[in-house]
């Protein structure tokens, strides 16, 4: 079968699409001994497609696992200015990227994977699964879960009305669910400056029919067969 490049090159664990595409544009990827153009195509069963010389290995088995990332470390895989890396705390056999992103001083649900399209089906700004979050915040008042639903304006474009509930008050703050099917950069936080209230802990819960249930911080797990399941499904894969 016939496909892009770098989406073989995600699918035998090589490097994300993004990385590939930059692989091929550095003139490091082969297809039957000529350099590979951004864009092309190709069948991995019957062209022979390397890397840096060397032939891919053999497709990579679907791994998916949730981590409770901790507040304090990055989504990324290395970090130029020395932070804490979420892949430190990831150990499952195979390299796994992270699905999007949750930002250094956030926690929770964070999704990484070996299957490229799986990932950017989950990323993608017109998918519908919905992400919810428990945002802890000071300074609310009786107009704030008002002004958290409303579908504000980010980076040029309306984000969709969010569903908002408040869960609990204690003392100076106040804990709301927050429910979204979008990635915007930093969203939630975003939403919550404009709302005129600072974010105390942002903590997100559940990904489609994913829970974080009493997954320790700082642990993971992979995803059972019926899980993985359940996501290609949602997602349309």
């Amino acid at each position: 079968m016939t496909e892009r490049i770098q989406k073989i090159l995600s699918a035998h664990g090589v490097a994300s699409r993004r990385a590939a595409e930059t692989l091929i544009a550095e003139g490091r990827v082969t297809v039957n001994g000529t350099p590979a153009r951004p864009g092309q195509s190709a069948d991995a069963e019957k062209d022979r497609i390397c890397v840096d010389g060397a032939p891919l290995p053999r497709k990579a088995q679907t791994v998916c696992v949730m981590l409770n990332k901790p507040r304090g470390y990055v989504t990324t895989l290395s970090d130029e200015r020395g932070r804490k890396t979420v892949a430190s705390l990831v150990d499952c056999g195979c390299r796994v990227y992270p699905v999007g992103r949750l930002d250094y001083q956030s926690e929770g649900l964070l999704l990484l994977t070996n299957d490229g399209d799986l990932a950017n089906r989950l990323m993608h700004p017109r998918g519908c699964i919905k992400k919810v979050y428990e945002v802890t915040v000071r300074g609310a008042n009786a107009d704030t879960q008002a002004l958290l639903s409303r579908p504000i304006v980010l980076d040029g474009r309306p984000i969709a009305r969010p569903l908002v509930r408040k869960l609990r008050e204690s003392g100076e703050k106040t804990t709301f669910e927050i429910t979204i099917h979008e990635g915007r950069n930093r969203q939630i936080r975003r939403m919550c400056e404009a709302a005129g209230v600072t974010v105390a802990r942002l903590c997100r819960v559940r990904e489609g029919s994913l829970s974080l249930g009493d997954l320790a911080v700082g642990k993971w797990r992979c995803l059972t067969a019926q899980e993985l399941a359940a996501l290609y499904e949602e997602t349309g894969a």
